[in-house]
């Protein structure tokens, strides 16, 4: 037989061998071409080149990539949910339902690796930033190494826009001094809408333009209709139709990702109304519903198990009657939530289409950056900041307010075990990297122009880092080993583009780990070994690595991960437990670490900004500080003294705020009377105001709070005076322990929800603010109870993500 050559060089850009990309790897920014033209003494004996532009292939397609926010597999109509997702169906209806896609189990680690196309501990994302130490794989920040696929596209023509929730800016880099360098600008985005951070109130936004802070504005008419769901779809049609319209012939790359479905679970009350009574049945109930509409439309096989419920998430018939009218009630806003992103997600594929680009987009549309949340307490709640602090919430006092969930005064989540059927047919939820109701998200890719096997179903094992790869392939871009200046870790991650042609291709994923707070996984060759390292997401507590319980599926012909098989094949077992190890020494997962609560509260793990301060001064014009970069006034003593001039007539407005409708603080001018006010949950408001009205010129407002001490949370006295002069005095009988909410600290306004019920936000002060200095005393806590509060803190932030 003669032997044949292969020629390379009849592999272009546009063909494969083997079926493996053949771009060569370069460097970026590309070099600056030659000048090709003739320069003489004058212009006259000139002859001037072109000046040269970036472009994309023509062939390069617009991609669009939504990420919806804390979604389990059973939640949306497409992949057999309760709830309609007509918009999604729409999707799915042109492309390919994937059903053996997966994320990392918590959000900011599965949108570093979406961005990048690494592993999030390569990425140094190994949980959020907020809890960053000094190892590779947990700093907190994406290094210069792992350039974002947005960077690799617009240095390669594409447009590129981001809208949404960025939660992998390292928590002491998002404050007004930055530094910048991890901010969607300086990380491949020309425009970036959104906010910053693991939740906001989709009420009332904390939102940046860029780098800017900026409040949401609200077309007239839609006062009280009106959320971030509907502002960032506007804000991406406009995007998209400005960019067609200046360069119709320039691909745009859009990153769509929303913060919904995550809590709160605000949407307006015609949508939730949509679903009065629909969940009534309770939870146990609908999983067997889901589960039978999943067999029904085939997305999951037919020898699918439905998993049990665990023992610590309760019967739906055990609630009592006001229980279940809470749950019901919260899972309609749930719902409703659900199904106005569907329309506001909708509605940018209405414009594309509208424009005649969605063909020529290629979408992927993931339902959820990890399982459903497991966050919201076994019961559920009206104000889950209260809830993360451990302040309880009677049912009784939840059904007094029932009118108002999901609403600008509600903060609210549902419970456990709406989670745990929002991940039909699968074991557990968010954080729990080792079984499937964490990490098997359901995603949908569409590109009618390139895909045609319209309406059809994918089984491929793949996994979120795949997306990238997925996209510079469809753009013809190589990978490159240079990004400005920084040479590059190879993209871990690997194209799925074969499978938009075969249904029955062979998965090219053969190894995928997965690691999130201890709880780990190692999938290979179509088993998985599976361990739950203790803690509950709604529970406290700290656990033996020695004493984990390994399980072992085969996911080839076990769907759901509803029969162990440790016990059958030892040997197996104990060849994937190796095989972890091995995988986690080479992706900068190690060392394991489950001391969760050292990692949130000992700062000197990770820069801060306010490590050793004491006084404080804020000058006007300080807004939107991040907690972390504000001053500390939890469990101890503190004084804020503001320095104002009134003119003449007097002035109102706040001087100084931190937090919003879930809890908070203020000191603000009313009627010319200065006042505090501490909101507590929104369960109780201390108020204290001035007996007298402030003269006019320079005055200078102080407040002193003499906390008792003896424990966490506890009273304390507040004090008004005037140039010196006591002007009022009260108690608070108890006082927060922790973080108030996700809103942030204002100096001169109340940006966001208002802390008080007593003035609408913003409130800006409307005399002269010169400064206002906050002096701190060290938290009066004995270590134990510094211990009680780190485990505290540590529980909240978690939940928040």
């Amino acid at each position: 037989m003669k032997s044949r050559k292969i020629s390379f060089a009849a592999c272009s850009v546009a063909f494969t061998c083997w079926g493996l990309p053949l771009y060569a790897q370069e460097v970026l920014p590309k070099p600056e071409p030659p000048f090709k033209g003739k320069i003489g003494r004058t212009y006259k004996e000139s002859q001037p080149d072109k000046i040269p532009i970036t472009k994309a292939l023509a062939s390069a397609p617009n991609v669009l990539v939504v990420l919806i926010d804390d979604v389990g597999f059973g939640g949306w109509s497409t992949f057999g949910g309760q709830i309609p997702t007509p918009n999604l169906d729409r999707l799915a209806n042109m492309g390919l339902r994937y059903t053996r896609f997966h994320t990392t189990a918590l959000s900011s680690p599965t949108r570093a690796a979406l961005l990048t196309g690494r592993n999030h501990h390569s990425v140094g994302t190994g949980v959020i930033t907020e809890m960053g130490s000094g190892y590779p794989g947990y700093s907190g920040q994406i290094p210069k190494s792992a350039a974002m696929v947005s960077e690799i596209l617009r240095q390669n023509g594409y447009g590129t826009a981001f809208f949404g929730k960025n939660h992998n800016i390292p928590d002491w880099e998002t404050s007004v001094s930055g530094p910048y360098d991890r901010w969607p600008a300086l990380q491949g985005f020309d425009h970036f809408y959104g906010f910053v951070g693991g939740e906001t109130n989709q009420w009332a936004p904390g939102l940046y333009r860029d780098n800017q802070p900026v409040e949401m504005t609200i077309p007239k008419g839609k006062e009280g209709h009106y959320t971030l769901n509907d502002s960032l779809a506007d804000e991406a049609i406009n995007y998209i139709f400005h960019q067609k319209s200046v360069t119709p012939d320039r691909p745009f790359f859009v990153y769509y990702a929303p913060g919904a479905t995550h809590a709160p679970h605000h949407v307006p009350k015609e949508w939730m109304d949509k679903f009065k009574g629909q969940f009534d049945q309770g939870w146990d109930k609908y999983r067997e519903e889901t589960y039978k509409r999943q067999l029904k439309i085939g997305v999951v096989p037919p020898n699918t198990k439905l998993t049990p419920r665990p023992k610590e998430i309760p019967a739906y018939d055990s609630l009592t009657p006001d229980q279940k009218r809470v749950a019901a009630r919260l899972m309609e806003a749930f719902a409703g939530f659900t199904a106005q992103t569907d329309y506001e997600v909708g509605r940018v594929l209405d414009a594309l289409e509208q424009i005649g680009q969605l063909h020529n987009t290629l979408i992927f549309w993931i339902i959820g950056d990890n399982g459903a949340s497991m966050e919201g307490t076994p019961y559920g709640c009206f104000n889950e900041s209260a809830a993360l602090g451990g302040i309880p919430e009677d049912p009784a006092y939840i059904v007094q307010h029932l009118d108002e969930i999901g609403g600008p005064n509600a903060y609210n989540h549902y419970p456990v075990g709406w989670a745990w059927a929002m991940n039909t047919p699968f074991q557990w939820g968010k954080q729990i990297a080792s079984h499937l109701g964490g990490v098997r998200n359901p995603m949908v890719i569409a590109w009618p122009d390139r895909i045609k096997d319209q309406g059809g179903l994918r089984t491929q094992f793949h996994h979120v880092i795949d997306i990238a790869p997925t996209i510079l392939e469809a753009a013809k871009i190589s990978e490159p080993n240079e990004v400005n200046g920084a040479k590059q870790k190879p993209i871990e991650g690997v194209s799925m583009m074969y499978s938009f042609d075969k249904a029955n291709a062979e998965g090219t994923r053969k190894v995928q780990y997965f690691e999130m707070l201890g709880n780990r996984a190692l999938y290979k060759d179509g088993w998985m070994a599976s361990v739950r390292h203790g803690r509950l997401p709604w529970t406290l507590g700290t656990y033996d690595f020695d004493k984990d319980t390994w399980e072992l599926y085969d996911l080839a012909h076990d769907f759901s991960q509803g029969n162990d098989l440790a016990a059958q094949y030892p040997d197996k077992l104990k060849e994937f437990q190796n095989a972890f190890w091995g995988e986690a020494e080479k992706y900068q997962v190690l060392p394991l670490d489950d001391r969760l609560t050292e990692r949130i509260a000992d700062t000197t793990l990770r820069p801060s900004l306010i490590a050793g301060r004491t006084t404080y001064t804020y000058y006007p014009g300080t807004v939107r500080v991040p907690y972390s970069s504000a001053a500390q006034l939890t469990n101890r003593s503190y004084t804020i003294t503001a320095y104002v001039d009134v003119p003449p007539g007097g002035s109102d407005g706040v001087l100084v705020a931190e937090g919003g409708v879930p809890g908070g603080y203020v000191l603000f001018i009313k009627d010319g009377r200065p006042t505090y006010e501490s909101n507590y949950a929104a369960q109780t408001r201390y108020k204290v105001t001035s007996s007298e009205v402030l003269a006019s010129g320079p005055n200078v407002i102080r407040m002193e709070f003499r906390y008792d001490g003896g424990g966490l949370g506890k009273g304390g006295t507040v004090i008004l005076f005037v140039n010196d002069k006591k002007v009022g005095e009260g108690r608070l009988a108890k006082s927060a322990w922790g973080r108030f909410t996700l809103e942030d600290f204002d100096i001169g306004e109340d940006s966001g929800s208002p802390v008080s019920n007593a003035y609408a936000s913003p409130n800006r002060y409307t005399g002269k603010l010169k400064k206002v200095v906050i002096d701190t005393q060290p938290p009066s806590l004995t270590a134990a109870e510094q211990e009680t509060l780190r485990n505290m803190e540590r529980e909240a932030r978690l939940a928040t993500e």
